[in-house]
């Protein structure tokens, strides 16, 4: 992973509008169905500027933003200001400050991470995520197919993978659905996505 995070630190300046410039109801359009109705705890893991967490804090929940790029994080606080949110520098696959606090959420998410995550880190990262759903939480994630970054470490996402990963971890499928890519230059490119609701 940190290869991956490296890769971002350096190109910070160009994602940051480029994240900006999307909506998250856009990002989030195939799993709506699925966001909690009332107000809940979400923990939005790699949450880069911060562009989905204030869309959900603005939707009443109490968001939990963990993002390990310094500049993401400086941004989404200046453009997302928000007493709903806290930012913690954490990521995967161990969350070491986030247990530290040893807190449960109501939908964990998990968005255009997991192809920088090897096989080991994605095992390890399942078990960590699945240990911060709350009784009846779930877990929403997207999974990126085609074309990767040159500039950023990505690995080959399998959902067949992902799917026994989640099963070792005793969670089940609620939904499975594809898509194809809400940024212009990645859709172009052919990138679709496969999001993946889980639950304990």
């Amino acid at each position: 992973m940190s290869n991956s995070i490296d890769g971002y630190i350096v190109d910070a300046e160009r994602l940051i509008p480029a994240f900006e410039a999307i909506f998250a109801s856009e990002v989030l359009a195939q799993v709506l169905d699925f966001l909690p109705e009332k107000p809940s705890r979400i923990i939005d893991i790699g949450a880069g500027t911060g562009r989905d967490s204030a869309w959900l804090a603005s939707l009443g929940h109490r968001l939990t933003a963990v993002e390990p790029v310094a500049q993401f994080r400086n941004a989404a606080m200046r453009l997302h200001p928000s007493d709903s949110i806290q930012w913690i520098d954490d990521s995967l696959p161990h969350l070491q400050r986030l247990f530290e606090n040893r807190a449960t959420f109501d939908l964990v998410l998990l968005v255009a991470v997991w192809l920088h995550l090897t096989l080991e880190e994605r095992r390890v990262s399942m078990a960590n995520m699945s240990n911060l759903l709350s009784r009846d939480g779930r877990l929403i994630m997207s999974l990126r197919h085609g074309p990767t970054p040159a500039d950023r470490e990505c690995f080959a996402v399998s959902v067949e993978e992902t799917v026994a990963l989640a099963g070792q971890n005793n969670l089940k499928i609620l939904a499975r659905r594809s898509a194809e890519s809400v940024q212009a230059t990645n859709k172009a490119a052919g990138v679709t996505w496969t999001w993946l609701v889980l639950a304990n």
